[in-house]
């Protein structure tokens, strides 16, 4: 029995890590016969851990004598190396109940499926001497926890599956070093999330052209100052950068240049996903400029005021801007292909191509059945934005396509993440579909919210009018994007596979908001 260290006791803001080893009940003590259950307590383990630093400060372990040595089987030996000579002349729980009280009560328990087995070991092991049991005053079981955050990427989630996946070497069943191997789980798990979350903040390239990744890059290269040492973690510092839109587009050199007055760096496999951003801004800010009957400058203003006047038919069958959108009806299925790559070790990047492009779409006349939805936000604490609409048919068999393309390719690079699909049936009408649209926000250079989605109102005469808006308000684009309104949508698929969930996002470029 290792004694514990003084004065940590005391200090009910430590988390409880527990375990126990038990005997394997069988015959008539599974059937109640025996200990509580059938169990018979053998060893009971635990580490106070610091909850601000994550470090064990304090330790309590010790072997049990049961009140049946007969009860260790020799499968229970198997299970946890626990002999009958072993805990010959270890103390009663009775004995040491006093210790493993002061330990728990009032404390958050934590541990791995304490829910379904360690806390009712414990709850019976108190009951079998007439005393109350300690209690928690919450509890984190690491199984349910980390299935859901983490996935089953390690396989089953077991304690002992999830230290090989980590390295972290063999589980020995044994109180002690089992919660110990625990903490170290959980922090390997959290500290991949982490990271993940921070690369989710990366945009997607989705609508990046290859081709002019190719013809650009040497180019690009260029921007960059001699010496630069680029580190990962401030990629998405880079990326925040050169999306202030209200800036205009910005180069490499820029950005490695604010960087560096902040101290910031980036890995060089990094620089280059960064030029690819660059010359997607350049290619799009080129693209909304030239050409484009609806680029001018929209000066702030409410969403009720119009800011330019075009015509419609004229803007759909001659602006650039929308050159690169298609129709369902033009989308040739068979020249639907989906391809992938890493552009570093932690991102993947899955584009949806139709003849080597990506694929882009536009449709009319979908009607909002449900408007802003609010409920999920991002990083930064601000609302995700989405509105629910109908699907045709035409644009429904080509969703249904990539759907299926995504996932199977998915499945065959090794994913194991949950599918989300795309389309959902219309509760109301139980006929057709539905999608989302989703409404990115992006900072401008005064760090202000603003939607990066171009929003323009349809009037009778079909002049269509760009919405400016001067702050970031979710209940005044609900306003607009009330459920009944009929829109034209223009946008981008943009796959994912993250945080063992995968599925495709339809991202709005551009809504025609049509006059009730």
């Amino acid at each position: 029995m290792e004694p514990a260290r003084p004065n940590q006791q005391d200090d009910k803001t430590m988390i409880a890590f527990f375990d126990v080893e038990t005997t394997v009940p069988s015959g008539s003590r599974r059937r109640g016969g025996g200990g509580g259950g059938g169990y018979y307590l053998l060893e009971f383990g635990a580490i106070l851990v610091c909850p601000r630093r994550l470090i064990e400060v304090d330790n309590f372990s010790t072997l049990v004598r049961p009140s049946d040595l007969n009860a260790i089987s020799s499968l229970s030996i198997r299970c946890n190396g626990i002999t009958r000579d072993s805990v010959s002349n270890a103390p009663y729980f009775v004995d040491v109940a006093n210790k493993v009280f002061s330990f728990l009560h009032g404390r958050v328990w934590a541990g791995h499926n304490i829910l379904k087995f360690d806390c009712p070991r414990i709850r019976e092991a108190f009951a079998e001497i007439g005393r109350p049991p300690p209690e928690p005053i919450g509890t984190i079981d690491t199984l349910p926890l980390l299935t859901q955050r983490f996935g089953r990427r390690a396989g089953d989630m077991k304690m002992a599956t999830l230290a090989n996946y980590f390295c972290l070497g063999p589980q020995k069943h044994r109180s002690l070093d089992d919660v110990r191997l625990n903490l170290e789980v959980l922090k390997h798990c959290s500290a991949v999330l982490f990271l993940e979350s921070s690369v989710a903040n990366v945009p997607s390239i989705t609508n990046l052209a290859s081709k002019s990744i190719v013809s650009e890059n040497c180019n690009i290269q260029n921007d960059i100052p001699a010496g630069t040492n680029l580190k990962l973690c401030s990629l998405p510092v880079a990326l925040s950068s050169l999306e202030g839109s209200s800036c205009g587009v910005r180069n490499v050199k820029d950005v490695c240049h604010d960087l560096g007055k902040y101290g910031t760096t980036l890995e060089n496999e990094d620089a280059i996903y960064l030029m690819e951003q660059v010359e997607k801004m350049r290619i799009e800010s080129s693209h909304l400029n030239s050409d484009d009957p609806i680029g001018g400058n929209s000066a702030p203003c409410s969403a009720a005021n119009s800011a330019h006047k075009t015509s419609y038919i004229d803007t759909i069958k001659n602006s650039g801007s929308y050159a690169g959108f298609l129709e369902p009806d033009e989308v040739l299925v068979n020249c639907i292909t989906v391809s992938h790559s890493t552009p570093t070790p932690t991102v993947k990047r899955i584009q949806i191509l139709h003849q080597n492009v990506p694929l882009w779409l536009r449709c009319g006349d979908l009607v909002i059945h449900f408007g802003i939805n609010t409920k999920f936000t991002d990083n930064s604490g601000r609302p995700k934005l989405s509105i629910l609409v109908n699907a045709p048919p035409s644009l429904c068999h080509v969703l249904a396509i990539c759907d299926s393309l995504v996932q199977s390719s998915l499945r065959s690079y090794g994913s194991t993440s949950e599918w989300w699909p795309l389309m959902k049936k219309n509760a109301f009408t139980n006929s057709s579909s539905t999608i989302r649209l989703h409404i990115p926000t992006i900072t401008n250079c005064e760090s202000a919210a603003m939607y990066s989605t171009e929003i323009y109102r349809l009037d009778a005469s079909k002049n269509m009018n760009k919405l400016a808006f001067s702050k970031f308000d979710a209940a005044e684009l609900d306003l607009l994007l009330a459920p009944g309104t009929n829109i034209d949508a223009f946008f981008c698929l943009d796959a994912y596979d993250y945080q063992q969930n995968a599925g495709i996002r339809l991202v709005a470029k551009s809504l025609l908001i049509h006059s009730r």
